[in-house]
């Protein structure tokens, strides 16, 4: 018993020593490898931020492609520790790669949807979208998800693969935008006069652009109504500011010049079978 006990001994004694270094040391190179990768993680962005040419959507990609080439240089620096050649790690990777591939379809599809969102750039860092099904502005746009932010401040991160799959509305892209300001008026109205008041109540606000020209139309005979349309284009940050504010003066506008913006309402012809008297 006494002579097994030692044998073990020995056995575990000559692991050790034979072992012991390459795996401290293993665990040594993955340790400072993981550092470097963060290091150069960050390193990248702040050097890309004082790039001025650079958009901003790109680098947070590049950024994280540097610190992946960072760990994938430190997994080979591990394996060399035990003695494995690069020509089998290779190897090993590509049969990997091939295995890891069919399991996480859905991942690499991530990646290569946000690849192609880098290059085809259907919006950027700042824009606000509706893009897989979530509404918001770009934050940040990575290898596997974008992440937005809601007008109240709400998080969201959508897989790049929904986005890239599905339409693309960015709100954000052109300079200009239009606006259509629908507005309800009594039958018995001066239409000429109701449009004239519409449009002193444009030219009084001073954001509409001259070109295209505002448009001030009859858009429908409703069944309680004539609907107006109060038509303009604006810069694409005077959007909302301007449509709150015309609602309103178009109300007080209208108010003071005596033109009445009727509630729904029906006529109704009663017919009875009784003989006239």
């Amino acid at each position: 018993m006494n002579v097994d006990l030692i044998e073990l001994r020995d056995q575990v004694t000559e692991i050790l020593t034979t072992y012991g270094l390459e795996v401290l040391g293993a665990i040594a190179i993955l340790v400072v490898g993981w550092i470097l990768a963060g290091w150069a993680r960050a390193g990248t962005r702040r050097a890309l931020n004082r790039v001025r040419w650079m958009d901003d959507t790109v680098r947070p990609i590049f950024a994280a492609v540097v610190g992946y080439l960072v760990l994938a240089i430190t997994l080979i620096a591990v394996l060399n520790q035990f003695g494995v050649q690069t020509a089998s790690i290779i190897a090993v990777l590509g049969a990997a790669g091939l295995a890891v591939g069919l399991a996480l379809q859905g991942t690499l599809s991530n990646v290569a949807a946000g690849v192609m969102l880098l290059f085809l750039r259907p919006f950027k860092v700042g824009d606000y979208v509706d893009a897989g099904g979530a509404s918001g502005t770009v934050k940040e746009v990575g290898l596997f998800n974008t992440e937005l932010a809601t007008p109240d401040n709400v998080y969201i991160v959508v897989p790049n693969s929904a986005i890239f799959s599905q339409d693309i509305s960015n709100y954000s892209r052109y300079a200009t935008r239009r606006l259509d300001i629908p507005v309800g008026v009594a039958y018995d109205v001066d239409l000429t006069k109701a449009m004239a008041v519409l449009t002193a109540t444009l030219e009084a606000d001073g954001r509409a652009l001259a070109d295209p020209a505002p448009q001030v139309m009859v858009m429908e005979l409703g069944d309680s109504a004539i609907t107006l349309n109060l038509r303009f284009w604006v810069n694409a940050a005077d959007l909302w500011p301007c449509k709150w504010a015309m609602n309103k003066a178009v109300k007080e506008a209208l108010d003071a010049a005596g033109i009445e913006i009727p509630f729904p309402q029906r006529v109704l012809h009663m017919k009875t079978d009784t003989p006239p008297a």
